[in-house]
């Protein structure tokens, strides 16, 4: 195949052999099968913010730091070379949430880099070398259903303990191989004790996965994962092997209309976002 003109200079470099073929296309991102070596990797090219729809960038982005003076002072009067940095911090927050992730044990791919705005990482496929479909284009049994889910809460756990939310969470973004799920897709991944969106992010992320395998395993319709696990999150006593039970019984005083409002707001809004990648994927 012809080689896209981003991959050019990886392959002028040294650093990837081979464009094999396209892998998938997206409104983030295009993804091909690379070789490098004897192996088959993916290269993540990374859409400029103007061909993006990421529709919520700026709330994603409160509280991720930057440690030059300049470059922050830069990003925050949105110059071209503000612009150019922002661009960079969004690549390399993903690379560094996969590098993080794996350490905790989160099944994630293997990074090997960002270069330009290319994420070189593992292939995901399974024992006989296919392409390992996306969770929205399997079925399952309940069991399965079920294993898988609990196999999902526990990464999710893993992932707050290590310091990250995903922020995007749904069965579009959580690939299948024979062992179970591996999440993918993390440049928005948010620092939970940095972002004021955290909490609402991490419930979408996390009934998400619920109303996905709720599918298949009804039961799960009524459990209450993600209230449970933030509340053991603040009340600091959540930990990686954490045992859960999917009941949550709130305490809290009365309700704050005006934020239940903004809340469902926000909701209507992700709803609207989640109804159109859907279209998007079956297009």
């Amino acid at each position: 195949m012809k080689t896209p003109a981003r991959l050019k200079p990886l392959i002028e470099d040294g650093i990837i052999d081979e464009v094999i073929r396209p892998l998938m296309s997206g409104k983030e991102a295009a993804v091909f099968v690379v070789r490098v070596g004897d192996q088959l990797r993916c290269a993540k090219v990374y859409k400029e913010a103007a061909k993006r729809s990421f529709k919520q960038a700026v709330e994603y982005q409160e509280g991720r730091k930057v440690r030059n003076s300049r470059r922050a002072r830069a990003m925050e009067k949105g110059s071209r070379f503000g612009r150019k940095q922002q661009e960079e911090l969004w690549h390399n927050a993903e690379v560094d949430a996969l590098y993080r992730l794996a350490s905790a044990g989160v099944r994630v791919p293997q990074p090997y880099g960002c270069f330009d705005g290319v994420l070189i990482m593992d292939l995901i496929t399974d024992d006989e070398g296919n392409v390992a479909p996306r969770l929205n284009d399997v079925g399952m049994s309940e069991a399965q259903a079920l294993e898988d889910h609990a196999c999902m809460m526990r990464d999710i756990v893993r992932m707050l303990c290590a310091g990250l939310v995903h922020g995007d969470l749904s069965e579009f973004n959580v690939l299948v191989d024979d062992y179970g799920p591996i999440i993918i897709d993390l440049p928005q991944a948010v620092d939970p004790a940095a972002n004021n969106h955290a909490k609402r992010m991490f419930e979408r992320d996390v009934n998400n996965m619920r109303d996905y395998y709720s599918h298949f395993a009804p039961q799960l319709r009524e459990t209450q994962y993600a209230k449970e696990i933030w509340s053991l999150f603040e009340a600091g006593e959540l930990h990686p092997d954490s045992a859960l039970t999917g009941h949550f019984i709130d305490e809290a005083g009365p309700a704050d209309v005006d934020a239940v409002v903004e809340e469902i707001k926000a909701v209507m809004a992700e709803e609207e976002a989640r109804l159109e990648r859907l279209k998007d994927a079956e297009s």
